[in-house]
């Protein structure tokens, strides 16, 4: 039963956390900001107030599927945020523009996550392998190596928290000052934004979850021997 409860929540808590960032961007997206500017004019606007002229504004394919790439110093909106006049493409644009400051200014953590890419990489494609191996084989040296790959990926998602905050910190930051939305707008964008960042705890909590679970696995094979 503590199994079944356990795996519910793991698959329902992501769930959960998609349905409410969609339903909150959905509604948001239907607002217009009253500047009545888009998401890739606020996205420019707040680059420009940050010197950060080199950096380009994109439009990209797929829903919410905005980012920022360092590696070519461009953001990147989808369809939606990119030529929609409302206060979540405001807000999601904003947020990516977080990401491209944090990089001009050498933030930490956001360092810190670009250092763990290769290994939180091989971490997550090869991890299960070693642990189905060790779990059927009872082989615990298996079971371990497969853990600690895990670990890295586990590690990345943790970092990436305070990187997606900050981001949207900054993005609430420079909207306002930079006058993109009213005062009483705020609220609302800070509604996306939560909604947004949700997911990523979700995830790294579901993560965490299940390598504390294979932990103790480990330890009663351990236990066993």
């Amino acid at each position: 039963m503590n199994y079944l409860i356990y795996f519910l929540l793991i698959i329902l808590v992501p769930i959960w956390a998609q349905v409410k960032v969609k339903r909150t961007y959905s509604k948001y997206s239907k607002v217009p900001v009253s500047t009545g500017i888009n998401g890739a004019q606020a996205a420019r606007k707040i680059l420009d107030d940050n010197g950060l002229y080199h950096v380009q504004v994109v439009e990209t394919r797929g829903f919410l599927s905005d980012h920022y790439n360092p590696m070519t110093k461009t953001v990147h909106l989808s369809p939606h945020n990119y030529h929609d006049h409302s206060i979540a493409g405001a807000a999601v644009a904003a947020h990516e523009v977080g990401h491209a400051i944090q990089d001009a200014e050498n933030y930490a953590f956001l360092r810190f996550r670009h250092a763990l890419v290769p290994v939180a990489n091989i971490g997550s494609n090869m991890s299960w392998i070693f642990i189905l191996i060790g779990m059927f084989a009872n082989l615990s040296g298996a079971m371990l190596l497969g853990i600690v790959l895990m670990a890295f990926g586990v590690l990345f998602q943790v970092v990436t928290l305070p990187v997606e905050f900050n981001a949207s910190s900054r993005a609430m930051d420079q909207i306002v000052s930079s006058g993109i939305i009213r005062n009483d707008e705020e609220r609302e964008a800070r509604k996306v934004l939560n909604a947004a960042a949700m997911t990523y705890v979700a995830a790294t909590a579901v993560a965490v979850l299940e390598l504390v679970r294979l932990v103790l696995v480990y330890t009663g094979m351990q236990n066993d021997d």
